[in-house]
């Protein structure tokens, strides 16, 4: 059910051997045949790639790995649950302007309660490009953290990041929801029940790599708790959160839970 991969590092570098790895989690070693994104910092700016089509088989994906040097990378490959359109707009990342900073974020997991008539996250300032759960929900974030947003974040978070916190443990209590997102300077990575993080130091080059699945054998690849959201700087961990999702059935009060989130 999709895959994420996150680097960030405090030194642009080139990215190829771990793209390779992630790569083949794109229809060869793992059954994410659907589509795949690559998004990453170049020169202080967002570029992104993404094609509705499996990984291992595209050679644009495998030329892109061999050219991007970065120190900000949000990469996606896509297992559609439920089968939906395989199209541009449908496949991860996505990117959106918030705040006066370009954001992206990909999901992995399944909440369909976001796009239901009267489901419980919808967001109010733009409407999404595609039909997934998973943007609908980035949209929602962005619209409810819009307000309070800053630059500062401190190893228990600043209030945007406890703002975003609990939004996400009540998004992820509807399903499955971990994703990774960044506003160019930060990754956020919240792993309600799937994320792993690698970290290395190596001549003062710091990379962490945050994974849905460990790509090596490493046995220093650590597990989230469930329901952490992890925020990094250049290779480093700057804030950690814990929250609690409790799974919460649809019909369970669902009409006073989504007007408490979005008034």
């Amino acid at each position: 059910m999709c895959e994420l991969l996150g680097i960030s590092s405090n030194r642009p570098a080139e990215r190829g051997d771990t793209l390779a790895l992630f790569r083949r989690r794109g229809g060869e070693t793992a059954d994410n045949p659907d589509g795949w994104g690559l998004a990453w910092r170049e020169a202080g700016i967002w570029q992104m790639h993404k094609a509705p089509e499996a990984a291992i088989r595209s050679e644009q994906f495998a030329a892109l790995s061999q050219t991007i040097v970065t120190d900000l990378l949000i990469a996606h490959v896509r297992k559609a649950n439920p089968p939906g359109a395989f199209t541009q707009e449908n496949t991860h990342p996505f990117i959106r302007d918030c705040c006066g900073r370009s954001w992206v974020f990909a999901h992995n997991g399944k909440v369909p309660e976001v796009i239901q008539p009267h489901g419980c996250c919808h967001p109010r300032r733009s409407h999404p490009l595609g039909e997934t759960d998973s943007e609908h929900a980035f949209y929602f974030l962005l619209d409810e953290i819009a307000g309070v947003f800053s630059d500062v974040v401190t190893e228990t978070g600043s209030s945007w990041l406890q703002r975003l916190a609990k939004l996400s443990e009540d998004i992820a209590s509807y399903g499955q929801f971990n994703f990774l997102m960044s506003d160019g300077h930060y990754l956020i990575a919240y792993g309600h029940d799937r994320m792993h993080r690698l970290h290395t130091l190596h001549d003062g080059v710091k990379v962490t790599l945050l994974a849905s699945e460990p790509l090596s054998d490493d046995a220093s690849w650590e597990v989230f708790k469930s329901g952490e959201l992890q925020v990094f700087r250049a290779g480093e961990l700057v804030g950690n959160l814990k929250t609690e999702p409790e799974w919460t059935h649809p019909s369970d009060n669902m009409n006073e839970k989504g007007r408490e989130r979005t008034t």
